[in-house]
């Protein structure tokens, strides 16, 4: 009970004004004329650096949350910055209750952190970098939004992160990669992102894939648990809205207030130990050991790049 009065109390008034402000849940389901182009254009967000926000033309109580970051969607701190202050003010704009996050770059969902970050830099530095990717995991999986992940395309490391951060994830048939490679570029993953992966497949197979940081491929994902559904890369955003609209029929106080008792414990783990973690991640990317992995990583991708710019 303490723990439904402490979501409770911060959620309620917040979702009192959602239910109240909100379109009725997909309008067009009742009948109503799709919006007009013009009128599409004025619910679109200001266009950010990196982040591209649409008012789903079918739903209008769902957001749909490009990322736009060339060449991959490398997760720098803008970035993460920039992708953090859009969901909160989607979450306070009352007009929305769900969320579908995706790329729009077809092929690549996210290539994870930006390993330039953390390559030759301060401590300090790195210790900015790693507070950063912890307000920004907190805002994510504590957001009251539903959040259905459409993984258009390749998602390693961060990319997985992401996904995994969502409530629901629909992934790409196709040549497409997905999981925690982390181990494979020298770097720990942290304790909230090795449970993330357990509590979606199990402790053994987490176990066994975040040590040797497995990739999978959208059937292995699928057949593990790491992805909830595999579809056609052109159906796969329209499969997202089918399972937001799905989890909005759920009365929003009730949903979120659950979510919140399910996550809430996994969240201020991490709010309690967070400097403590940020310090030894900074302390540890910073050796030379690691720096090393890090270096020869990334010479192999300079590599490939020459390779396919040759062909």
């Amino acid at each position: 009970m303490d723990a439904l009065h402490a979501v409770g109390k911060k959620a309620g008034a917040h979702l009192l004004l959602r239910s109240l402000g909100a379109s009725t849940l997909c309008r067009s389901k009742a009948g109503a004329a799709p919006l007009l182009l013009s009128q599409q254009r004025r619910h679109y967000a200001d266009p950010g650096k990196y982040i591209q926000v649409e008012r789903d033309i079918v739903c209008e109580d769902i957001a749909i949350v490009k990322m736009n970051k060339k060449p991959v969607n490398s997760m720098c701190g803008d970035f993460m910055r920039e992708l953090s202050v859009t969901l909160e003010k989607l979450r306070n704009n009352e007009t929305y209750r769900g969320a579908i996050l995706t790329s729009a770059k077809p092929g690549i969902f996210s290539a994870g952190l930006d390993i330039n970050e953390m390559y030759q830099r301060s401590t300090d530095h790195i210790s900015v970098f790693w507070r950063t990717i912890h307000e920004f995991w907190l805002g994510l999986y504590g957001t009251d939004l539903a959040m259905v992940a459409a993984i258009n395309g390749h998602a390693p490391a961060g990319g997985c992160l992401m996904a995994l951060s969502c409530d629901y994830r629909i992934m790409s048939q196709g040549d497409y990669i997905i999981g925690l490679n982390e181990t494979q570029l020298g770097i720990l993953p942290p304790f909230w992102l090795q449970e993330l992966m357990a509590r979606a497949c199990g402790d053994r197979e987490a176990e066994m894939g975040l040590q040797l940081g497995t990739l999978y491929t959208p059937e292995e994902a699928l057949k593990i648990g790491l992805v909830d559904e595999v579809a056609p890369l052109d159906s796969v955003v329209d499969r997202a809205r089918e399972q937001v609209i799905k989890w909005l029929k759920i009365p929003d106080y009730a949903r979120v207030v659950t979510k919140g008792m399910q996550r809430g414990p996994l969240l201020k783990k991490l709010q309690a130990s967070q400097e403590e973690e940020v310090a030894f991640n900074a302390e540890f990317i910073h050796r030379e050991s690691t720096q090393d992995v890090i270096e020869k990583y990334l010479m192999s991708l300079k590599k490939k790049k020459k390779k396919v710019d040759g062909q």
